[in-house]
């Protein structure tokens, strides 16, 4: 099956549903195990599929709920940013969907306002709008793109310069520049170092990474003596609120990830040296081997003491597979992401909460999550062991089999009956994610350069784009 470049492509403003080939592989429908440029090619049509529902129903909102015919808003209630038109400029890119990405830029440039009178959260808006901004200039070189990068990271820095300690708080206004909520969380505090530290590199500005590297020791700094962090923390009081650091769950899971990459992206050895402190901590204190026989998986934990505290896990924490074996723990990484995949092999579409202690599911839906296939993708590159795409694989098809309807793709409310039980929504992260993982583990083509890249934690190539 090919797709020719631009085939399914309308105006800037127009939309069309264009039927689609992505159906001639219907799931079961194989003899064989297809070879990677084919599972590449029913990838891209997929990806096609839910592009045509957004554009057919949403084209400029920020994210289409495709089994209603309507729309969602992000940030703001009554105003759209265009959210998955930014999510998906390198995605269009590395696809090669050139006309699409176009008109894309086009619709940034002509309507993508800024100069918003609305409170948005900072975290959410540096690794969805900056990011995105700055992974389509990455693809580009649209100059625009990287202007309008740094008037959106302006926007909320604030957040970072009128906090008393540099961590920063959670809102801001667009336009006014005022601040909210000082109770946060580890990963919206220091989830901002890549999109901060390339803006940076790219305009010489030092301040975004000033910023970030404040952020990250004000809350280092309060660490216990196991060298463990907690998990929420109040930055007007510079302290810690409660003791359980919930690691790799989130909400600190980026903020680790966003250490390594700080490293890795700009060689900045402080962070790196505080990835390695931290995570020997966790491996020590809150690796669990034996309650699941021969499953490694991360209790919760009191932070100074070490106590345990829980045996929950979130799907979101499926990542730190790959950032575990990254940062030179291959051999738990690789044991971490067999215990996922064993959630994966008995649900099909892993569940958003479970304990993994007694099985029980507290949580039985899954929002398109993009983590597992984000640690087989990392993983695949480091390793080149097929485990990972053969499983990659299998969650592409259940993906297919339970997530696609009419016009697109949506969440899942529950993964446990089947037919599963359908939401109504597609969250814009999975235009920057869930397809490129995948689509880039077997096609690998020539514009992503497989041996020099570093993506966000919201799946934006920011190194490793060819042009």
């Amino acid at each position: 099956m090919r797709t020719r470049r631009g085939a399914f492509l309308a105006g800037a403003g127009a939309a069309v549903a264009t039927p689609l080939a992505a159906a001639a592989h219907p799931i079961g429908g194989y003899r064989r195990t297809p070879v990677p440029l084919e599972i590449a090619q029913a990838v891209r049509a997929e990806f096609v599929h839910a592009w045509n529902g957004y554009k057919l129903i949403a084209w400029g909102r920020d994210e289409v709920k495709p089994v209603s015919g309507t729309t969602n808003d992000f940030f703001v209630d009554g105003r759209t940013f265009g959210l998955s038109i930014v999510e998906a400029l390198d995605t269009l890119y590395v696809m090669g969907f050139d006309d699409e990405l176009a008109r894309c830029v086009r619709w940034i440039g002509d309507h993508l306002e800024l100069d918003v009178d609305a409170d948005v959260q900072m975290f959410e808006w540096v690794i969805r709008i900056v990011g995105g901004l700055l992974a389509g200039y990455a693809a580009t070189g649209e100059r625009m793109l990287l202007e309008r990068a740094r008037d959106a990271a302006d926007r909320v820095l604030p957040c970072f310069v009128k906090s008393p300690t540099g961590a920063p708080y959670r809102y801001a206004n667009l336009r006014t520049g005022a601040v909210r909520e000082p109770a946060m969380n580890l990963a919206e505090i220091g989830s901002n170092i890549l999109e901060f530290g390339e803006l940076t590199r790219l305009t010489g500005d030092p301040k975004y990474m000033r910023a970030s590297k404040r952020a990250y020791e004000a809350v280092i700094a309060k660490r216990s003596g196991l060298n463990l962090l907690a998990t929420y923390f109040d930055v007007e009081k510079g302290a810690f609120s409660k003791n359980v650091d919930v690691a790799p769950n989130p909400p600190v899971d980026s903020f680790y990830e966003y250490l390594w990459g700080a490293w890795a992206m700009f060689g900045d050895a402080q962070c790196r040296d505080w990835y390695r402190m931290l995570t020997d901590a966790i491996l020590k204190h809150q690796a669990d081997r034996t309650t699941v026989r021969g499953r490694l998986w991360f209790r919760q934990v009191d932070y100074q003491t070490g106590a345990p505290a829980g045996t929950r896990q979130v799907e979101l924490a499926a990542f730190y597979a790959e950032l575990l074996a990254k940062g030179g723990d291959r051999e738990a990484g690789s044991d971490y992401y067999d215990s996922w995949t064993s959630v994966s092999d008995r649900y099909e579409i892993i569940p958003e909460v479970f304990d993994y202690a007694s099985g029980a599911v507290s949580a039985p839906s899954n929002e398109l999550r993009p983590e597992y296939a984000n640690a087989a993708f990392d993983l695949w590159f480091l390793t080149r062991d097929e485990k990972y795409r053969d499983t990659a694989y299998r969650h592409f098809l259940a993906m297919r089999e339970h997530c696609r309807v009419a016009n697109g793709y949506t969440i899942v409310d529950d993964v446990r009956p089947r037919p599963m039980k359908l939401g109504d929504l597609f969250p814009a992260y999975s235009f920057a994610e869930n397809f490129k993982y995948l689509y880039l583990m077997f096609a690998e083509p020539r514009r992503f350069d497989a041996a020099n890249y570093y993506l966000s934690t919201e799946g934006k190539v920011l190194r490793g784009l060819r042009r």
